[in-house]
C-alpha cells in the first residue's frame, strides 16, 4: 500500500538507514494520516530496533517529533540522550539493516509476506527493506542499495 510522505527503509538520516521512516510514521500518526495496518507495529519491528540502537524509548522520541524540527535536529537530540554510534557502528548497523531477510533469521518472514501479496514468484525480492518497497509502490529494482 503506497502511504504518502512514508520514505522507504533505505532512506538515510545523517548516513543511517531508517531512522527518518520511523520519525516519518511518528509523523503520519500524530495528523491521522498513517493507516491503521501499521499501528501494531509503532515503536516495534524495524522501529524497535533503531530504539535499541540509538538507546531511546519510543515515548520520548515521540515527543520530540511531534515538537518539531529536521530529521537531523531529531537524531541530534537522539544522539544527545541516548548514545551517538561512531562510523563503524553506523556501518555495521546499515549493512544488518539492508540485509536483514537475506539468508537470515527474517528469511521466512519475507516468504510469508511475498505470499500474503501473491508474489510469491517474485525472487529478486530477497530482503525486508525490498519487500516494504514492493509493498509500498516503490520498484526495489530502481534501489541500487537492494539485491534485486
Amino acid at each position: 500500500m503506497e502511504v504518502p510522505n512514508l520514505r522507504s527503509c533505505y532512506g538515510q538520516v545523517s548516513g543511517i538507514y531508517y531512522v527518518g521512516r520511523m520519525f516519518d510514521k511518528i509523523r503520519l500518526n500524530a495528523t491521522g494520516k498513517l493507516p491503521a495496518e501499521y499501528h501494531a507495529n509503532l515503536g516495534k519491528g524495524f522501529d524497535g530496533r533503531a530504539l535499541s540502537f540509538l538507546r531511546m524509548e519510543y515515548p520520548a522520541v515521540v515527543e520530540r517529533v511531534e515538537a518539531g524540527g529536521s530529521d537531523e535536529e531529531i537524531l541530534q537530540w537522539c544522539f544527545e540522550q541516548g548514545r551517538k554510534p561512531n562510523e563503524e557502528e553506523i556501518e555495521i548497523w546499515n549493512e544488518f539493516m539492508r540485509k536483514r531477510g537475506w539468508n537470515d533469521g527474517g528469511t521466512a518472514t519475507v516468504r510469508k509476506r511475498l505470499a500474503e501479496i501473491h508474489c510469491e514468484d517474485r525472487t529478486d525480492i530477497m530482503t525486508s527493506f525490498d519487500f516494504i518497497d514492493l509493498d509500498e509502490g516503490r520498484d526495489p529494482r530502481n534501489n541500487p542499495r537492494s539485491f534485486a
